[in-house]
């Protein structure tokens, strides 16, 4: 039997989607903030500190879990949405940026799960949602994205983020996969993650790609991302801030002008 609530849901959309959770009357499901869309008259909203999966803790646990949070960047509290009236409600979230929006139960993954510290969207009440530090130094020191990871921990759903396109992959005992730091989304608790310099002197000033790649070993469950979001975001300041490539010749300043700059 499920300790966490039993939701159900369904995703919509392409290329921008939203995931719909179907609440029975006092079933609850609890939200990063920011990333609310749309609910039905009778579900309520509470802003909490945590994540509520422990709800007689004391104010130093609340605040201690709430801490945790501002390490993987979230904010300080979360947002629980409960039907409170008759027969089944329905409540929305969207994603944050183009990409795909990953279900994951946790009773099918050993009840653990650690994903990028940006990943997380919203699960059933009773899913904790907590840091997970990783414990090799030279993750500590040079893994960038990869050091400080989210866990979900449970047996309800939970859903997750990915940008771009979304590639699940099982790794058999010992099998390796190298992934960018930033393009990792999800893995579930057996693979062993390890960061790894980058050889040679050439990648290292001409590969045009970070110095560390992160290394998963298996066996388990890897879910990779095609565009991160600080890829993303890195792109689109250089995009406005600086000089555009074609900018130096004839054809890129009438190709500016067509395209309104």
């Amino acid at each position: 039997m499920r300790k966490n609530h039993e939701i159900d849901y369904r995703i919509y959309g392409e290329e921008i989607q939203m995931v719909e959770i179907e609440l029975d009357p006092q079933e609850t499901v609890v939200a990063e903030s920011g990333s609310f869309m749309m609910m039905d008259q009778d579900i309520q909203m509470q802003t909490m500190f945590g994540d509520g999966s422990q709800p007689n803790q004391g104010l130093f646990g609340k605040l201690l879990s709430a801490g945790k949070r501002i390490l993987t960047g979230e904010s300080l509290f979360m947002t629980a949405f409960t039907n409170a009236g008759q027969g089944k409600k329905k409540v929305s979230f969207a994603a944050p940026y183009p990409g795909k929006i990953i279900p994951l139960d946790l009773s099918l993954m050993g009840g653990k799960m650690i994903c990028q510290k940006d990943a997380f969207l919203c699960a059933a009440k009773g899913v904790s949602v907590g840091i997970e530090w990783q414990r090799k130094l030279g993750t500590g020191l040079f893994g960038g994205e990869g050091f400080i990871m989210q866990k979900l921990e449970g047996d309800g759903m939970a859903f997750v983020h990915a940008g771009g396109m979304v590639i699940e992959r099982e790794l058999r005992p010992g099998e390796v996969l190298k992934i960018d730091t930033g393009c990792v989304v999800a893995y579930t608790q057996n693979v062993d993650f390890n960061i790894e310099f980058v050889k040679g002197v050439r990648n290292m000033i001409f590969g045009g790609e970070g110095l560390f790649f992160a290394t998963l070993r298996g066996p388990g469950k890897v879910w990779v991302q095609s565009l991160p979001i600080s890829r993303l975001a890195s792109r689109i300041i250089a995009y406005g801030t600086g000089p555009r490539k074609e900018e130096g010749s004839v054809l890129g300043g009438l190709g500016n002008l067509l395209d309104g700059d």
